[in-house]
């Protein structure tokens, strides 16, 4: 028997599609700030514990335990292979980003942090007529040892695992 759409099925809400999910409801992008916001949350702790003194510039600076630039990628790289599952490309996409970032956060960044050091020394050497000598210090904080960048990435991987099941699909 041929079946006959009448205007009140059309618009009945059965036919009407589910609503478009809602950004705080992204499994990839709520676990990504998530753990880029206890990284940074967890460095000013570690400033604290370590130096025995709160610096609640941790909270938006660079560099430092853990790294939560790792912590960001790995999260959203883990909240994808969650969400989509690991072969597609959008996991994959999200892996090689992850894997640039952390890379680039140990060795790159690392390295211009050591420069700026050893550039800070040498401009507060200089004697105070020399053009240079009142020149705002670099900043030396930039970038990650391996640990730190290990430490991150695991960071984001278990926020991604616990947020999995937390958010509506």
């Amino acid at each position: 028997m041929d079946e006959v759409l009448t205007v009140g099925d059309a618009f009945s809400s059965r036919s009407l599609p589910s609503p478009t999910p809602s950004i705080f409801t992204s499994l990839p992008l709520v676990s990504a700030f998530l753990a880029f916001a206890v990284a940074q949350f967890l460095k000013m702790i570690i400033t604290w514990y370590r130096e025995k003194r709160w610096d609640s510039r941790r909270l938006f600076g660079s560099g430092g335990m853990p790294s939560s630039h790792s912590a960001t990628v790995t999260a959203l790289a883990a909240a994808i292979g969650f969400q989509d599952g690991t072969g597609g490309s959008s996991f994959a996409l999200a892996v090689v980003l992850a894997a640039i970032v952390m890379y680039d956060a140990s060795g790159i960044r690392l390295h211009a942090g050591k420069q700026a050091e050893v550039l800070n020394q040498i401009v507060c050497e200089f004697p105070a007529q020399h053009p240079l000598s009142n020149v705002r210090p670099l900043h030396e904080l930039l970038g990650h040892t391996p640990l730190q960048v290990a430490v991150g990435g695991i960071l984001g991987c278990l926020v991604s695992f616990l947020m999995r099941n937390s958010l509506p699909a």
